[in-house]
């Protein structure tokens, strides 16, 4: 059975989850009627069928105000493997009120990534307090994933696997496999290494199964393998794995030795964070949390929004440039937010696209410029479409054809424009090693609104429609 198949007494009552396979508002509340008339056995009796994901998510969904009481009734069943699948800000809630024997029970029985993610939020005084309630061995291995930097491959591995030497047979392999009761239980392939652990190769558990004991295992095994470096960032790991359909992959240190591995589950939930997170960025919305503290979204967001309104401030000169000719014709007035607006979305769109393809390494200085002429054209394209039917409204509406004129051509400009800047923008940001998903968002809307304001009442005043 794969890890993300659940077995019927790990799968939580049909009749608690709805057909999204989310908790039931009618059984949270349940549960948390029982916590609050002090009936704590009929809490658990609830909780205790619920897989440790769905555990996870019912202390999510609990207010703020309850969750002490309800992680006091059921705090049997909030174990490493609940804390590990819970949200982080919520995780840390529930981690300040427990005790640092409690939270080195916790960390004791998770692999070392899963306990390192536990840890590494802790302020110093309490994470040296954890480390000293630990045994000697998950001490050192968690001392020495804390070492690496945050969001590298150090913190994301594990160190639980399994190595054998080249020289082994694979009934060599078999009975090493049987006999010792402390390796890890959750693996998909052998890693192979030489005498001075180097990984040489790696054979998948399938291989050594159909192959007889007298085979050498570097017959079976296979000696290309994509091995990630101990200070790779996480989001370059996690484009390594889906690059070449990875499920696991050797970490190794900067002297080859090989000192963890990492899987392919980890790499989901990073795939899954980075694109929430650039996602975010680019809206300015910090974290986007709804368990994030009031005080942090507001910290996060506010600081956006008064850059945006400097930016906006330049918009608002280019308007008042043109002041006189907007007095006499208020069709100007009327249209101006149509050409912010469509050059806005344009250059959005167009930034979006190339914030990914930063993201995800399709766009790099080998194809910069192809790229940039692809989405030049697409916005011609699609600047032409825009003003053909706006113009035309605008003369039909108006009756003045060289107004409609005017707004289609600085439409054309406009999204002209924001095509190049949607794609300028990022790349320069990353080109300075700035993460292109922060401010883009910031400039791109400065730069279209402003053009898209210059360009209509520009033209307006040079084709004589206004004095």
């Amino acid at each position: 059975m794969s890890e993300t198949e659940l077995s019927p007494e790990d799968e939580a009552p049909e009749s608690e989850l709805d057909d999204d396979d989310r908790l039931k508002h009618e059984f949270v509340r349940s549960v948390l009627d029982a916590v609050e008339l002090g009936d704590d056995e009929e809490a658990r009796s609830k909780v205790e069928p619920l897989h440790p994901a769905d555990i996870a998510d019912l202390v999510e969904l609990t207010p703020a105000e309850l969750r002490p009481a309800l992680a006091a009734a059921i705090a049997d069943f909030i174990d490493g493997d609940v804390l590990s699948e819970m949200n982080d800000w919520v995780r840390d809630e529930l981690i300040a009120a427990l005790e640092p024997h409690q939270l080195a029970d916790i960390a004791a029985e998770l692999d070392t990534d899963d306990a390192v993610a536990i840890i590494e939020d802790l302020g110093e005084e309490e994470q040296r307090a954890v480390l000293r309630a630990l045994d000697p061995d998950d001490r050192a291995a968690i001392e020495e994933a804390l070492s690496y930097p945050e969001e590298s491959a150090g913190r994301l591995m594990q160190r639980e696997l399994i190595a054998v030497p080249e020289y082994w047979t694979v009934g060599d392999v078999i009975d090493y496999l049987r006999t010792q009761d402390d390796l890890t239980t959750d693996f998909w392939e052998i890693f192979v290494v030489d005498p001075a652990h180097h990984p040489v190769g790696t054979c998948h558990l399938s291989w050594i199964l159909r192959t007889p004991r007298v085979v050498s295992i570097s017959d079976v095994m296979k000696r290309e393998q994509t091995l990630i470096p101990v200070d790779m960032d996480q989001e370059e790991v996690a484009l390594r794995f889906q690059k070449y359909a990875l499920i696991s992959a050797a970490v190794i240190d900067a002297s080859g030795r090989l000192v963890g591995m990492i899987t392919v589950d980890d790499v989901v939930h990073i795939i899954s964070e980075e694109a929430g997170e650039d996602a975010l960025l680019l809206s300015g919305a910090g974290d986007g949390d709804i368990n994030e503290p009031i005080r942090d979204s507001y910290k996060a967001r506010v600081r956006w929004l008064v850059a945006n309104l400097f930016t906006a401030m330049v918009a608002s000169g280019i308007i008042a440039i043109f002041d006189t000719a907007i007095q006499q014709m208020v069709a100007l007035a009327i249209l101006m937010p149509i050409v912010a607006s469509i050059g806005g979305n344009a250059g959005t769109q167009t930034m979006a696209i190339a914030v990914r393809a930063l993201a995800t390494n399709q766009l790099t200085q080998s194809n910069t410029m192809r790229t940039i002429r692809r989405e030049v054209t697409v916005a011609l394209l699609n600047g032409a479409t825009i003003a053909l039917l706006l113009g035309v409204g605008a003369a039909l509406i108006f009756g003045n054809v060289a107004l409609g004129v005017v707004i289609a051509s600085a439409m054309v400009v406009n999204v002209f424009v924001a095509g190049l800047a949607g794609v300028l923008v990022p790349v320069g940001l990353e080109r300075l090693k700035q993460d292109p998903a922060v401010a883009s968002s910031v400039f791109v809307t400065m730069v279209t609104d402003s053009m898209g304001f210059f360009a209509f009442l520009g033209l307006a005043v040079a084709s004589g429609l206004v004095g």
